[in-house]
């Protein structure tokens, strides 16, 4: 029997969708599992994407014995960078997720520091105390696996991305037998993925899109854009079919789309023949009819080629009347508002757009109600712990493992930091370990906050104004009229008589003033301004004194 207790820390992916992270511990070693980033809200302005906090690492970077990545996509690998500039730990993936990997580490200067070992699915790998098993599990990215991951307090099964397709693109289902095996042997603890618990039945399989490709490319009249996720391999697989059976050429466009396709195209997951893909200069030379492009922007960012195109800000190419755009994806939750934004814009600018909601151009990498009661019903697992979702999404997969017959005191739905303790085979949850989002902006990793994104969202709302005084450094009085500058907040003809009533009251205020002027100012603009106008710009008072 297990001397130590074995440890799971979620540091990212639990309670949110995205930036998936989680920690093994078993004594002074620790399993990583995946190293995510999540996209931001839409109240997170400026903002480029949000990383795990690796703060509980900070005194245990020593103890990281290995980091295993479950498959390529961002929510999985974007920090990878981030975390190998704290930890120095071998890294294992399969051959694309390395491949994925590897060009991450080489944007963000990790590549030498990095030891990356390939790992196939069917072979395990002894990191520590923990032997990790890799099985294969069908996503909408090739190459992705789940873990058996045998600690010397139990066998826990990590199910990372997966789904249930028996009609898989890849033509590689996922391993129903290793799933068995495993159960035979005993599983503690099950962590499964409940992105789509709140979805029933099944989710379908990633064939039904060849029909829907079939028929866009029957249609279209003109050029075809299509819209995916630049790591979505599968995708261009398709696209890459449907054009070759209609007589097109296919170009991709972006830096992430050109160089996953070229990685994946070196490693043997994307088989395109060489006289199929065109440079996009060739393609913008040829008849509309003849080409089909494929871009990043399903999530309506601004800075995409989608995002460009419309708004008509695209350098390399814009769109043309008979274009057919193509969102070959579902809105990550809480981007849904800037999707179909963008989709209005494409339409007004002449597009004929095509999304999920009126053609089945998309389909989920992710299992439905049924999906997670067979993987229950495969593993049968002692514990359950639903990751990778909202709350939301926690508690129905929680309520799903309650159906299929795991008790409840045996289901532990937990937010990222909430420490889960398995000793002599019993389950505990713990306390919940402080942390929270860490922003990237630009540059910058984690100097900015929740603070500074508020303050943001104040400006962006309501905007500023700025009070600038010259007082006489003996008398205090004013030396000139005040000045006030505001930006966002009212258009200043249409405050002429505002910014004149708020004059008065400042050289009131500064005549009948003492103690903290400039605070007592700040909060009086605020107060007038309130009552004039019914907002809350952000007031800032700066005083010279001559």
């Amino acid at each position: 029997m297990s001397k130590e207790k074995l440890r799971i820390i979620p540091l990212g992916g639990l309670g949110e969708v995205g930036k998936n992270m989680m920690v093994y511990e078993y004594g002074k070693n620790i399993l990583i599992v995946d190293a995510g980033l999540m996209f931001p809200e839409n109240d997170m302005l400026g903002i480029d994407y949000i990383i795990p906090d690796f703060g509980y690492l900070a005194n245990k970077t020593d103890w990281v014995r290995g980091i295993v990545i479950t498959h390529g996509h961002e929510d999985h690998t974007g920090a990878i960078a981030h975390l190998m500039d704290k930890v120095q730990a071998p890294i294992y993936a399969t051959p694309l997720t390395r491949g994925l990997v590897e060009a991450k580490l080489s944007r963000g200067g990790m590549l030498n520091k990095a030891s990356l070992n390939t790992v196939e699915a069917g072979q395990s790998v002894q990191i520590g105390p923990f032997k990790v098993e890799f099985f294969h599990v069908c996503h909408s990215i090739p190459d992705g696996v789940g873990l058996g991951i045998t600690t010397p307090a139990g066998l826990i099964v990590h199910s990372g991305d997966y789904k249930f397709d028996q009609t898989p693109v890849d033509g590689w289902p996922t391993d129903y037998a290793k799933l068995a095996e495993l159960s035979n042997r005993g599983v503690l603890a099950l962590l499964a993925d409940s992105t789509n618990a709140d979805r029933p039945g099944w989710t379908p399989s990633e064939r039904v899109i060849d029909a829907a490709f079939r028929e866009v490319f029957r249609n279209a009249k003109g050029r075809i854009i299509i819209a995916s996720f630049a790591s979505l391999i599968s995708r261009m697989q398709q696209v890459g079919n449907a054009a070759q059976e209609h007589g097109r050429k296919m170009a991709f466009v972006g830096a992430s789309m050109i160089e996953n396709a070229k990685i994946a195209r070196k490693l043997g997951y994307l088989d395109l023949p060489d006289d199929l893909v065109v440079s996009l200069e060739q393609a913008l030379k040829m008849k509309p009819h003849e080409v089909v492009l494929m871009s990043t922007g399903t999530q309506g960012e601004p800075t995409s080629i989608v995002g460009r195109l419309s708004m008509g800000s695209n350098n390399q190419f814009d769109l043309l009347p008979g274009d057919t755009v193509v969102l070959s994806s579902h809105p990550i939750p809480g981007n849904e508002e800037s999707v179909y934004r963008t989709i209005n814009r494409l339409f007004r600018r002449g597009a004929n757009v095509i999304y999920e909601n009126i053609a089945p151009v998309h389909v989920s990498g992710h299992a439905s109600q049924e999906e997670m009661k067979l993987l229950l019903h495969l593993v049968k697992p002692k514990y359950f712990i639903p990751i990778h979702g909202e709350l939301r999404h926690l508690h129905q997969h929680a309520n799903i493992a309650r159906m299929v017959g795991v008790p409840d005191e045996n289901i532990a739905v937990i937010e990222n930091g909430r420490v889960v303790e398995f000793d002599h085979g019993a389950m505990q949850v713990g306390d919940r370990l402080p942390g929270g989002y860490v922003f990237v902006d630009g540059a910058g990793v984690g100097d900015i906050g929740m603070g500074e994104v508020r303050e943001r969202e104040a400006l962006a709302r309501d905007g500023f104004v700025l009070v600038s005084l010259n007082l006489d450094r003996d008398s205090r009085l004013l030396l000139d009229e005040p000045e006030i500058i505001t930006r966002g907040f009212i258009h200043s003809r249409a405050g002429d008589d505002l910014l004149d009533a708020a004059r008065q009251m400042i050289r009131e205020a500064v005549r009948n003033g003492n103690g903290n002027l400039q605070k007592d100012l700040q909060e009086a603009v605020k107060a007038f301004l309130y009552n004039r106008t019914r907002r809350r710009p952000m007031v800032f008072v700066t005083i010279n004194r001559a």
